[in-house]
């Protein structure tokens, strides 16, 4: 084997040791997910969209959202959110690499969760929420614009 080949060879070879390093590390985080029956989520930070002069536009904010959902039961694909305004349904999907629940309210909005199978710290692991809603008054404390929260959820059995 020339140089090249051994080069290419020795490439290949950290490749794989690193990726099975990274699924060694996942493992737990997807155990977490594949039993989940509550999410408690927090997030910290939060990214809103809107439209000024017809050009889209985002800004950034801190601000802290807690979202819980609990009879997560992944066979039937199904949980409930509890918020403010009681509780919403979802429909739930476990993939490769993260768990996602979809919420529709009657009202319009649609809420979308991805938790991650990478941890944070404290068995935590990375989520991220979306809120597709738009309406013409923006009020103070309730969601008027697209908003995407980045944090993590604690995931219960």
């Amino acid at each position: 084997m020339g140089k090249n080949g051994c080069r290419r060879a020795l490439a290949a070879w950290i490749v794989v040791l690193a990726g099975s390093g990274g699924l060694a590390a996942q493992a737990p985080a997807r155990k977490a997910l594949e039993g989940a029956k509550t999410l408690n989520c927090t997030f910290p930070l939060y990214a809103t969209g809107t439209w000024t002069n017809a050009e889209p536009q985002a800004e950034v904010k801190t601000g802290k959202l807690a979202i819980r959902f609990d009879a997560i039961d992944l066979q039937d694909g199904t949980a409930r959110m509890t918020g403010l305004l009681g509780p919403s349904y979802a429909i739930v999907r476990l993939t490769e690499g993260s768990l996602h629940l979809l919420t529709i309210d009657n009202a319009g909005p649609l809420y979308v969760t991805t938790v991650f199978d990478r941890e944070t710290h404290d068995g935590k692991l990375r989520a991220v929420h979306t809120r597709h809603e738009y309406t013409d008054v923006s009020l103070p404390g309730f969601t008027s614009r697209p908003e995407q929260y980045y944090g993590e959820c604690e995931v219960g059995h």
